[in-house]
Order: structure tokens, then sequence, then C-alpha cells
């Protein structure tokens, strides 16, 4: 077999990925114990090598290039796949170490994830966590991401999609509100309350109220003064303050049911839900961090539908 990089190259490779996964040159080389030239020259050797420019350099700041970000992507990977075939040649574990970067939607980053990613670190101290908390899809080619948790699985074939919970709706209001406006006994008798409302952020599409009725999940679309748009705790803020009635997950409100500041309504015609869902590309050697990460989400939520 020809040799096709030296010593040097390889190097070379791996201060890349570590300045493009830290997005700094200096950053990478504190992280490698070199000096920042020693990175640049590093890269610039690359991209002399290839002909290609890697980074959009700025004094401020630096950033992938369309062409960087595909060899980055390549490059991690195979560079996963060096450490995977050197720990199961030699039998060791290798302790998962570098950046997870991950997307998920508000409700679902501050009532399920957030509160046990320190109990995640304490597993693995070696890891960086960057947690990006939007509704919105993401690319996980053009962004750099490890991991996204969305409301539903992928159309795209490359993307592997693991199921976290299938998480329970419930329809609540405030004691003061339901005074006022009256208590509903079915979902026809909505119709008379304020409903707050939520679009969806990627394409402004009202989200229907699920209910369950002879046995069969429905859908209703429902009318009201409030609607709210990025960030579905904005509808949960105004129930709590009693504008009306709001659809949301039971895990976001259920220390309000218990202290009694919300009240469930038409229970009988609850147990209607949505899922959470866990998306990663598709890849033959997943990185030690991503897999150990996959792998603590799903232990802690197996309880939950999961």
């Amino acid at each position: 077999m020809k040799r096709q990089f030296d010593d040097v190259q390889l190097g070379s490779i791996e201060l890349f990925c570590l300045a493009a996964e830290l997005a700094s040159f200096t950053a990478a080389a504190t992280a490698a114990g070199v000096t920042p030239a020693a990175v640049s020259r590093s890269v610039s050797r690359l991209e002399e090598r290839m002909g290609v420019r890697l980074f959009v350099r700025t004094t401020r700041q630096i950033r992938l290039t369309d062409a960087g970000r595909a060899y980055f992507e390549q490059c991690r990977d195979a560079l996963a796949q060096l450490v995977e075939a050197e720990r199961q040649a030699t039998g060791q574990q290798v302790a998962p170490a570098g950046v997870l970067r991950i997307s998920m939607p508000t409700p679902y980053a501050h009532y399920r994830v957030l509160p046990i990613l320190a109990e995640f670190r304490e597993r693995h101290p070696q890891v960086r966590v960057e947690v990006h908390i939007s509704n919105r899809n993401i690319d996980f080619a053009e962004e750099s991401f490890d991991l996204a948790i969305r409301g539903r699985a992928p159309d795209e074939s490359n993307l592997i999609a693991r199921k976290l919970e299938d998480a329970e709706l419930v329809i609540v209001g405030t004691p003061g509100y339901l005074k006022r406006a009256g208590k509903p006994k079915s979902p026809d008798d909505l119709e008379r309350h304020e409903c707050i409302l939520f679009d969806l952020p990627s394409s402004g599409r009202r989200i229907p109220w699920l209910f369950m009725e002879d046995g069969a999940m429905t859908e209703r679309m429902m009318d009201g003064a409030y609607s709210t748009a990025g960030d579905v705790l904005g509808g949960v803020t105004l129930a709590r303050n009693g504008a009306g009635l709001f659809q949301t997950y039971r895990f976001v409100i259920e220390r309000d049911l218990q202290a009694g500041t919300l009240v469930e309504v038409l229970p009988s015609f609850g147990g209607a839900s949505r899922p959470f869902v866990l998306i990663y590309p598709h890849s033959r050697h997943m990185s030690a961090r991503v897999r150990s990460f996959v792998d603590f989400l799903v232990e802690k939520l197996r309880d939950r539908g999961a």
C-alpha cells in the first residue's frame, strides 16, 4: 500500500479538526499544547496541499468555508475511526472527550435535558457540552451539530432517529380564569374559551390541540386572542397569569398542578401525546462522546416512555 500521509500531515489534520471544533486557533493550540502559530501553519499546509481554503479568517474569529466544513466532517469521522480501531485492537476503553454540540427545543431543554447535564459531565468530565436551544430545524452538515432532539422523525435517510418518549399533553388554566370563564366539559365548549395558540417557527403553521375521543386521538384547531411562536413556554407563561387555556406537556407544568396554581381541564379527553426524538447523522463509527451521551439520555428517560 502506497503511503499517502506523513506524520506532519496527520498532525496537521488533527490540529485542523481541533481548530474547527473549537472555532479558534488559540483554543486549539492550548488544547494541543502548541503555539497558535503552529496551528496556523498546519492549516496553511493543508490548504496548500489541497488547493482550497478551509477557513475564513478575520481579526476576531475563524469560520469554516463550505469546503472546510465538508473536509472537517470527513476528517473527524476518520480520526474517530482510528481511535476506535486502536481501542478494539488493544482492548482499552477510550474516555469520551471533546465538544458535544446538541440542538433541542425549549421545553425539552429546560425540563428534561439541562437538569441532568451535570450528572452526565460527572461521568464524562472530558466532554464539553454546547447546547443550542431553539425550536427550528437545524442542518447537521452546515452547522456541525452532533445530535438534535425534535418532535418528529426526519425525512432524510442519512439520519438516525431514536424515540426518547411520548410526552403526554394536558390543557390547563388558572383557578381564577376558570372561575371567571367557567370550566369546559367537552372539547366543543372550548369555542367559548380563550385558547392560547402556538405557531411553528419553521412554517408558521398553527399547532392543533390533541384529544382522546372514543379511544382515538383527534385534533382540533383552536381560536383565541393570544398566539405565540418560537418558544412554546410563552404560552405557559400566559396561562400561568390567567390569560386563558393552553395545551402543553405535562412535564412542563406538573409542579403547577401539584401546587394548585394551574388546574387540568377536560381530563376525560386527556391521554394524547407527542413524541420527542433523538436525531443524529448515520455513521458506522460513532464517536465515544456521542455514543456516551446517547446511552446516557436513553437510560435517564427509559421510565418516561423511551
